[in-house]
C-alpha cells in the first residue's frame, strides 16, 4: 500500500487563500448589510488579516501596537472616525446639500460626514475597491484597539492601569500640551503601546496637524476607550452599508455621469469628431510639460526642465502653478473639475489652439485633424474599468469616438529596485483570478535609458488592495515563472475595458494604441521601504515627467 504523501501549503499559498477568503467575506458582509467587526460576524475578516500579516501593517500579529501601519491607515480615514461606534458606508446620497461639513482624509479622496458623536458616514463612489480598502483599514485599527485594551484593562470589572488614567487626563486638556506635559503623556502612552519613548516621539508629530498637534494621543485614547466599552458594556462597534449603496454598486452610475459630462463638453466645443488620445495621469504633469518651461525659463535661468518641474511640485508653489494654468486655459485647455462623484477631475487639450513654438514641444508634427487630449486623474482599483468602459462607449449610442490611444501613467510598488525607478509592463495579471492581459506596449524600456533612473520591463500584477500584500506572496510572483516586476491596482481593469471596446464592441478603432508606465512609490519586499514608510517627496518628480514627456512625444509624432 502506498504511503499517503503529506502535502503542506507554502506561505505564499496560505497568503493567497487568506486574500481570497477576505474578499469573499467582504462581499458576503456587504450583501448582508451590516456586521460587527469585533464580534462573531467579523471573525473571518480578522482571522484572514492576521493570517496574511500584510507588510504595510507591520507588527499586526504581535502584542505591541503597530505605529507606521496605524499612521498609514489614519491618513486614509476621516478625522474623528476613531471616536465613532457606528460607521455607515453610503453612496452619494445628497449629504453635500446639507449642513454637514465634508471631511476628506488627507491621503484618500472620499467625502465623509460626521452625523453625530457616535456615527461617521463614508461616501463610496469609486466602486468595490473603495469598500475593500476601507474595510481592511478599519479591521486593522480595530485589531490594534483591542491590543491597547488588553494592555490597560486590569480585570473584568473595568479597572484600568495608571498609564491609562494619565493618558485620559492629557487627552481631556483643551489646549495644546506644553512640552513637559506632552513628554509625560508620551511616556505613559509608550507603556500602553509596548513601544519605546523614542519610537513614539519619532512618529508623534506625523499624526498631528496645526489644529490638533496632539492628535496621536487622541487616536490612541479613543481606539482604546471604544475597545474597553465593547468588552465591559458590550457596546459593539458596527459597520453598515446603506440600502442605496447596495442597490447602486457595480452599475457604473458615477462612471456614466462622468463620461457623459466629458462627451457633452467635447460636443459643445466641436471636438467629438477629432482624433482623441486619453491619458490617465495627475492634473499637472501634462499641462506643465507643454506650457511650464518656456513660461518659467526666465525666472529659473540656467536651470534644467526637471528643476522647474520640482519647483512646481513644491507645496509653496501655488502662485507659479496658477500662472501655468492661466496660460494653458488661454491656449486650448478646458478644465473639468469632477461633479459626478468619481473624484476624477479632467482636462481637455485642443491641440489646434496651441502655439507649439511657445511650448516644451516646438517640434510637434501633428496631422491635419489636430488631436484632442483628454487627461483624467487617477482612478482607484476597479473604478478604472468603470470609467474607461463608459468613456469609450459611443456618445448617445450613435456617435463613435475616434480614440487613437490610451496611455496610463501611475504609481506602483516595485519588486526589484527602489523608490523612483520606472516599470514598463508587458502584461497585467489579475491577482486572485490569474486572468491575464497581454498587450503591445508602445513604450519600451530603451526609451528611458540614459536618465539616471533604473528601468524594469516585465509583467505586473494588479492587486485587489495595496494594503493586503505580504512578502511571501510577492516573492512568489517575482521569483516564479510569472516574473512579476511590480504591483499596482488598476492596470488589468483599464486593459479589460480597452480590449472589450476595441476588439469586441468595436466602439473605438481596432488598432487603438496603449501605453503603460509606472514609477515606483515603494518596494514592499524591502524592510522599511513599504508605503507605510512615507511618501516619495521630490523623488517622484523626475520619473513622473519623464514618462509624461515620452507619452506626449509619441502623440505629437516627435521622433
Amino acid at each position: 500500500m502506498k504511503d499517503t504523501k503529506h502535502i503542506s501549503r507554502s506561505r505564499a499559498q496560505e497568503s493567497s487563500a487568506a486574500i481570497e477568503k477576505m474578499y469573499i467575506t467582504m462581499r458576503h458582509l456587504f450583501n448582508r448589510g451590516f456586521y460587527k467587526p469585533m464580534g462573531v460576524s467579523g471573525d473571518s475578516l480578522r482571522e484572514s488579516l492576521l493570517a496574511l500579516r500584510p507588510e504595510i501593517y507591520g507588527n499586526i500579529g504581535e502584542e505591541k501596537v503597530e505605529l507606521n501601519g496605524l499612521l498609514y491607515v489614519i491618513e486614509r480615514l476621516p478625522i474623528g472616525i476613531e471616536q465613532c461606534r457606528f460607521i455607515n458606508l453610503t453612496s452619494d446620497e445628497g449629504y453635500s446639500k446639507s449642513h454637514f461639513q465634508a471631511i476628506v482624509p488627507p491621503k484618500r479622496r472620499r467625502n465623509c460626514y460626521r452625523i453625530d458623536e457616535e456615527q461617521m458616514n463614508v461616501e463610496i463612489t469609486r466602486g468595490r475597491s473603495d469598500i475593500y480598502d476601507i474595510l481592511t483599514h478599519l479591521t486593522f485599527i480595530f485589531i490594534e484597539s483591542h491590543k491597547i485594551k488588553d494592555r490597560v484593562l486590569l480585570d473584568d470589572g473595568g479597572e484600568v492601569s495608571r498609564d491609562w488614567m494619565k493618558l485620559e487626563q492629557a487627552v481631556m486638556q483643551p489646549k495644546k500640551l506644553p512640552l513637559v506635559e506632552k513628554e509625560k503623556a508620551i511616556s505613559h502612552v509608550a507603556n500602553i503601546l509596548g513601544r519605546t519613548f523614542e519610537e513614539v516621539l519619532d512618529i508623534y508629530d506625523a499624526f498631528g496637524s496645526e489644529n490638533a498637534p496632539d492628535r496621536f494621543l487622541h487616536v490612541i485614547y479613543w481606539l482604546g476607550k471604544l475597545a474597553i466599552e465593547e468588552v465591559i458594556e458590550n457596546n459593539k462597534r458596527t459597520i453598515t452599508f446603506s440600502p442605496v449603496l447596495r442597490e447602486r454598486l457595480g452599475h457604473h452610475i458615477h462612471g456614466e455621469i462622468w463620461a457623459t459630462n466629458i462627451k457633452e463638453v467635447l460636443k459643445a466645443n466641436n471636438l467629438l469628431k477629432r482624433p482623441i488620445h486619453v491619458i490617465s495621469a495627475n492634473m499637472h504633469s501634462v499641462m506643465n510639460s507643454i506650457f511650464a518651461t518656456p513660461l518659467l525659463k526666465t525666472k529659473f535661468k540656467d536651470k534644467s526642465d526637471f528643476f522647474i518641474y520640482e519647483e512646481l511640485s513644491k507645496s509653496g508653489a501655488k502662485e507659479i502653478r496658477s500662472h501655468v494654468e492661466e496660460l494653458a486655459l488661454k491656449n486650448g485647455m478646458i478644465s473639468l473639475p469632477d461633479t459626478s462623484g468619481t473624484n476624477i477631475d479632467v482636462q481637455i487639450f485642443d491641440t489646434a489652439k496651441i502655439d507649439w513654438v511657445k511650448t516644451g514641444f516646438p517640434k510637434a508634427a501633428l496631422d491635419e485633424a489636430k488631436p484632442v487630449i483628454i487627461v483624467m486623474d487617477y482612478a482607484f482599483g476597479e473604478q478604472a474599468y468603470e470609467t474607461i468602459d463608459e468613456l469609450l462607449k459611443p456618445f448617445k449610442k450613435e456617435t463613435l469616438l475616434e480614440v487613437r490611444s490610451v496611455s496610463i501613467m501611475g504609481k506602483a510598488g516595485i519588486l526589484e529596485g527602489g523608490k523612483g525607478d520606472i516599470m514598463i509592463p508587458t502584461a497585467h495579471i489579475n491577482e486572485g483570478t490569474a486572468d491575464n492581459y497581454y498587450f503591445e506596449n508602445e513604450l519600451t524600456g530603451k526609451m528611458f535609458e540614459g536618465n539616471d533612473i533604473a528601468v524594469f520591463e516585465g509583467a505586473m500584477v494588479t492587486v485587489l488592495g495595496t494594503s493586503l500584500q505580504n512578502r511571501d506572496l510577492l516573492k512568489f510572483f517575482h521569483e516564479s515563472t510569472w516574473g512579476v516586476i511590480g504591483l499596482e491596482m488598476e492596470g488589468s481593469y483599464y486593459q479589460k475595458a480597452i480590449q472589450s471596446a476595441s476588439k469586441i464592441r468595436k466602439s473605438v478603432p481596432h488598432d487603438i494604441k496603449v501605453r503603460y508606465a509606472y514609477y515606483a512609490s515603494d518596494n514592499p519586499l524591502e524592510t522599511g521601504s513599504t508605503l507605510a514608510s512615507g511618501g516619495l517627496g521630490t523623488t517622484g518628480v523626475k520619473p513622473t515627467y519623464l514618462i509624461t514627456i515620452k507619452i506626449l512625444e509619441q502623440i505629437f509624432n516627435i521622433k
